[in-house]
C-alpha cells in the first residue's frame, strides 16, 4: 500500500525565496509535499492540500545559526560584563566543570527551542563541554527532542589541568568517540542531525594535536571547526605547517578569525575554507572588529552565529542586523576619512545580511543543496513573519522589513522539514513550564557553586 503524500499549500504570502532565480514574490504560494518544497509560484491551485492563508505574512527561509555553545543557555546574562579573558577564567576553568549530563541536556533543549522560537531552523551546536560520553549523549538527545535541524560539532572541555594531567592543548580529538557517534545517532546521512568536529586548531593546541585533528577530519569527511583568535597562539607557526601539508580546504571552518593577516585570510578563502563570524560577542568581549568586510572584499561572505547566550541574545535577526550595522559603520568611517564626506551610498545591501543567515550558513555546512533558500526540491524549512504588526507595517521592501525591523516577537510560525514547530506565535509540543523550572535550577546551582556574581 502506498501512503498518500502530506501536502501543505501556503497561499498569498509575500515570499522572500533567497533563490537567485525566483527572487521575491509580492504575492506568492508555496506548495510543500512531505518534507520538501515542490512548487513556488504567484498563484497555485491545489485541491488535495491543506491550505494555510499566508496573506499578511512574509515567508522566508529558515534562519541558520552557524555557531553557538548551546550548553551555556542556563547561564544567560551571567557573562554580559566579561571580556574574553574573564570568560576563559569563569567558564572553562570554573563553571563548565560543574556541569552534569542533565545540565547539558536541559540547556541544549531550552537553547534549541529558543532558536526555533526566534526563527532558526538549523543550529550549529558547538559543544565543547563534554568530559564524558554521557554529556555528549545528553546534548544530542536534547537536539533530537527539540526537532531542530542540527549540526552537532563535537568538542572537548578546557579545564585547568590537575597535577599529573596533560594540558587540554596536548590532547588529540578522540577518534573513538567520533566513530561511536557516526555509528550511532549520526548514522543516517539524510537525517536532521549531522556531525562535525569542534577542534582546538593551532591557536589552542600543539602542532602535533593540530595535525592529528586536521587529518582525522579529512579522513572522516567531517567539517573541522575551530576558534581562531583570543590571546597568544599556542602554536604561532601552526598555520604555516598546516598550509604546507595542504590541510586547509573546504572542510575547515574558522570561527572569529579577527587576528588573521590579510594575506593569510586571502589564502584561506582561495583554499575554500569557510568563516563563522559572531559579531556582537566579538565586539563585546574584545576579539577585535568582525571580519565581515574583509571577507566581502575577497569575494567571500561569512556565516553568522550567536556564540554565547551567557553574554548576548539568541536572536539571529539581531545578529544579522549587528553585523550589517557594524560593517556599514566601518565603511562609512573609512570613506569619511578618505574623502571628508558622507559616502554616496551604502556599501552593503540588506539582502546580503539576510543571505549571511540563510544561504551562506547553508554553504558553510555544505548543505546548500538542501537548505538556505526556498527552492523547489529543497527541505521545507521556513518562517512566517507577521507583516501587519505595528512595528513592521507598512512593508515597502520585505527584505528590509525582515532584516531591520523584525524580531522574535514577529515570528508567527516556523516549519522544519515540512512540520510545524511554532504556530500563531506559540511553540508546539513543548512543556515550557517544566523546562523553565529545570533550566533555572541548573543555572542557579552552577553559578552559586562558583560564587557568581563576584564583587557585586
Amino acid at each position: 500500500m502506498t501512503l498518500r503524500a502530506r501536502r501543505i499549500l501556503l497561499r498569498d504570502g509575500i515570499v522572500v525565496t533567497m533563490d537567485e532565480t525566483l527572487g521575491v514574490l509580492r504575492r506568492g504560494s508555496v506548495l510543500i509535499e512531505d518534507e520538501r518544497i515542490v512548487a513556488i509560484a504567484p498563484d497555485l491551485q491545489v485541491d488535495d492540500a491543506e491550505t494555510v492563508e499566508a496573506a499578511g505574512f512574509i515567508v522566508i527561509p529558515g534562519l541558520i545559526n552557524a555557531h553557538m555553545h548551546t550548553w551555556q543557555t542556563a547561564l544567560r546574562g551571567a557573562g554580559a560584563d566579561w571580556t574574553l579573558l574573564e570568560y576563559f577564567c569563569w567558564v572553562h576553568a570554573g563553571l563548565a566543570t560543574r556541569f552534569r549530563p542533565e545540565d547539558i541536556h536541559i540547556a541544549t533543549l531550552a537553547g534549541a527551542l529558543n532558536q526555533i522560537n526566534c526563527g532558526t531552523t538549523t543550529l550549529v551546536d558547538w559543544c565543547h563541554n563534554n568530559p564524558t560520553p554521557d554529556h555528549t549523549d545528553a546534548a544530542v538527545a536534547a537536539l533530537q527532542k527539540s526537532g531542530i535541524r542540527a549540526a552537532f560539532f563535537h568538542g572537548s572541555p578546557k579545564p585547568d589541568p590537575k597535577p599529573g594531567e596533560r594540558h587540554f592543548s596536548e590532547i588529540p580529538h578522540p577518534r573513538a568517540e567520533i566513530e561511536r557517534l557516526l555509528a550511532g545517532p549520526f548514522s543516517a546521512s539524510d537525517g536532521r542531525l549531522s556531525l562535525g568536529m569542534a577542534i582546538l586548531g593551532p591557536h589552542y593546541s600543539t602542532l602535533e594535536v593540530a595535525l592529528h585533528d586536521f587529518r582525522l577530519s579529512r579522513e572522516l569527511g567531517l567539517i573541522a571547526s575551530m576558534h581562531q583568535g583570543g590571546g597568544v597562539a599556542k602554536t604561532p607557526g601552526g598555520w604555516d605547517v598546516l598550509e604546507a601539508e595542504r590541510l586547509v580546504g573546504p572542510l575547515v571552518n574558522i570561527v572569529h578569525g579577527n587576528d588573521l593577516s590579510d594575506d593569510r585570510l586571502a589564502r584561506f578563502v582561495a583554499q575554500g575554507a569557510s568563516f563563522s563570524v559572531t559579531p556582537e560577542n566579538e565586539m563585546s568581549q574584545g576579539h577585535g572588529h568582525p571580519i565581515t568586510g574583509r571577507l566581502l572584499a575577497l569575494g567571500a561572505a561569512p556565516s553568522l552565529g550567536v556564540d554565547l547566550e551567557s553574554v548576548v541574545s539568541g536572536c539571529m535577526l539581531n545578529v544579522a542586523r549587528t553585523a550589517l550595522s557594524h560593517q556599514r559603520a566601518l565603511d562609512n568611517a573609512a570613506s569619511r576619512t578618505a574623502t571628508g564626506a558622507i559616502p554616496q551610498t551604502s556599501t552593503i545591501k540588506v539582502q546580503e545580511a539576510l543571505s549571511w543567515i540563510t544561504r551562506d550558513g547553508a554553504r558553510m555546512l555544505g548543505m546548500q543543496d538542501r537548505i538556505g533558500s526556498l527552492t523547489p526540491g529543497k527541505q521545507a524549512d521556513l518562517v512566517l513573519i507577521r507583516a501587519g504588526d505595528l512595528d513592521l507595517w507598512p512593508v515597502h521592501d520585505p527584505i528590509s522589513t525582515v532584516v531591520m525591523q523584525a524580531h522574535p516577537g514577529s515570528v508567527d510560525s516556523v516549519m522544519i522539514a515540512g512540520h510545524w514547530y511554532k504556530r500563531s506565535g506559540r511553540l508546539l509540543d513543548a512543556d515550557l513550564s517544566a523546562i523553565r523550572i529545570s533550566l533555572a535550577a541548573s543555572g542557579t546551582r552552577i553559578l552559586e557553586q562558583l560564587g557568581w556574581p563576584q564583587g557585586r
